[in-house]
């Protein structure tokens, strides 16, 4: 008789295991708008190619590169959080690039991070996330391409 209640609860167990076998699949899914998920290891690895000031005419320049980076990535993880996508760990940079090479390395993901970023969101309460998003990207942009050295009309960076 106490091989019932051992059987049951077997029973019962496979059963469950059976239902949740399909959520389970379902949760490496990216999700409808997997676009935030690539801008933010895109900024994770831009920052880390700029975090390394080894000029002093330029480290203004990246020094708010990397913040406006960081104030990006902060509102990126909120619309992601708002749109159900799990943030993702840091990435290291690569520690051969020249000091030339790093930069431009890093302005390009940022430029990657901000048309992944831009690609259509249906969810209201993620939009405001991600337009401040574009701006500090915008402006991560613009402190990149003035620490390189390139001619641009740099206005809005004031």
């Amino acid at each position: 008789m106490k091989q019932k209640p051992i059987s049951r609860t077997i029973l019962t167990a496979s059963v469950i295991a059976t239902m949740l076998t399909p959520l389970a699949a379902l949760a490496d899914v990216p999700g409808r708008h997997p676009g935030y998920l690539h801008a933010i290891q895109d900024l994770k690895r831009a920052r880390g190619l700029i975090a390394r000031p080894d000029a002093p005419n330029v480290q203004a320049d990246e020094s708010r590169a990397v913040r406006e980076i960081d104030a990006c990535l902060s509102d990126l993880t909120q619309a992601a959080w708002i749109d159900g996508k799990v943030n993702s760990p840091m990435v290291l940079p690569d520690a051969g690039l020249d000091f030339n090479g790093r930069l431009h390395k890093g302005l390009e993901l940022l430029r990657k991070a901000h048309a992944d970023m831009d690609k259509e969101e249906d969810d209201p309460a993620a939009l405001g996330f991600r337009a401040r998003a574009n701006k500090h990207v915008d402006r991560a942009i613009g402190f990149t391409r003035r620490a390189i050295g390139e001619k641009f009309d740099d206005g809005f960076l004031r």
